[in-house]
């Protein structure tokens, strides 16, 4: 099992991205959210040359928020500076684009903007169109040093709704789950991603599968319905729940033991009196870093188990164990709160003692 560690996309983050590496982590994962923090790429950059082994990547970016070859270009550019350990990390932008009052991008958009990049990434010269215009392009100086372009940059697609899922499965070198710890859940995604697979004729065993999840140790004995365990997961809780109701039309493809308490969360971000021009400006302040009353009848301990790390080390160890069993690789946490408190609370718990 990998460990992975989830940053906001912060010009000031490469030092705590710097104790990951030296506490253990694996990979580093940076959100790319322009409403929300810096640009993950700034963010990445400094990253790099402050480490020397943790792979590094946006968790995730998303196909409206530039171009392909923009993408491309950018990626390729972080792996000049990390060369062989940068990971493209792209979704259809649930966060990036509901925190402009848009929608997150079509299955199309986000397909026609994957192969894009892989094709430039590979050094291929490719199709690209831009409304009626369709030209050939490719990079033009690869060999320059500015990009990488000789050590491969695997491509992760992040999904939590049936056709994404399988869209993963289908072109991605690996996919990005959100909240996906209980064994319900797991199946759940896992089934889809496979028959996305099996259909464009691929061994699913080959694609990447992680988790990015919450974590919080507890006492023995102690309740999960507190404030202090709530403030520091109910965030994610919350966030992770309310994208897997809104990315399921039929809620009967749900897992039956969590239906009812998923769909529950579809109206966790709703501002209904606010204007519509201007209420995602309530809807999503504080996202994922500061816990709302309303939502506290919502995350309740079966939330928090089914979507979180939470409990005492040994059930946190029994939950890890139980992902590697169902074909999770890795393991990504988010910190809500202390991000550096997280990392070194989650090294002594768990990342000493795996085994």
């Amino acid at each position: 099992m990998d460990f992975g560690f989830v940053f906001f996309g912060d010009v000031n983050i490469a030092p705590t991205v710097g104790l990951a590496e030296k506490r253990g982590f694996s990979h580093a994962w940076l959100y790319d959210s322009q409403m929300l923090t810096s640009d993950v790429y700034a963010a990445l950059a400094l990253s790099a040359v402050q480490t020397k082994k943790i792979f590094l990547g946006p968790g995730v970016t998303n196909p409206m928020s530039r171009i392909a070859p923009l993408t491309a270009c950018s990626i390729a550019s972080i792996n000049a500076l990390a060369p062989g350990r940068t990971i493209l990390g792209i979704g259809t932008g649930n966060t990036a684009r509901r925190t402009l009052g848009m929608p997150a991008a079509r299955l199309e958009v986000l397909r026609e903007h994957v192969r894009v990049c892989r094709d430039l990434l590979s050094g291929k010269t490719t199709q690209y169109q831009e409304g009626e215009r369709r030209r050939m392009i490719k990079f033009l100086n690869p060999k320059s040093g500015a990009i990488n372009l000789q050590k491969k940059v695997p491509i992760y697609i992040a999904a939590s709704g049936p056709k994404t899922l399988e869209l993963a499965g289908e072109i991605a070198d690996g996919v990005i789950l959100f909240g996906a710890v209980s064994p319900s859940l797991i199946h759940f995604c896992m089934d889809h991603v496979r028959a996305g697979a099996e259909r464009a004729k691929r061994n699913p065993k080959n694609i990447y599968t992680l988790c990015m999840t919450a974590f919080h140790l507890t006492e023995p004995g102690e309740k999960l319905e507190t404030s202090r365990v709530r403030k520091a997961v109910g965030p994610f809780v919350t966030s992770s729940s309310n994208i897997f109701a809104f990315s399921c039309p039929d809620p009967q493809a749900l897992p039956a033991d969590l239906r009812k308490d998923l769909v529950a969360f579809k109206n966790a971000y709703r501002v209904p009196d606010e204007p519509i021009e201007t209420r995602h400006l309530k809807m999503y302040s504080e996202y994922l870093q500061g816990f709302k009353k309303e939502h506290e009848a919502l995350v309740s301990e079966k939330m928090i188990r089914a979507t979180t790390l939470t409990g005492t080390r040994e059930e946190v160890m029994d939950s890890i164990r139980a992902m590697q069993k169902a074909g999770m690789k890795q393991v990504a946490i988010q910190a809500v709160t202390d991000p550096r408190e997280t990392i070194e609370s989650f090294s002594k718990a768990v990342i000493k003692r795996w085994k």
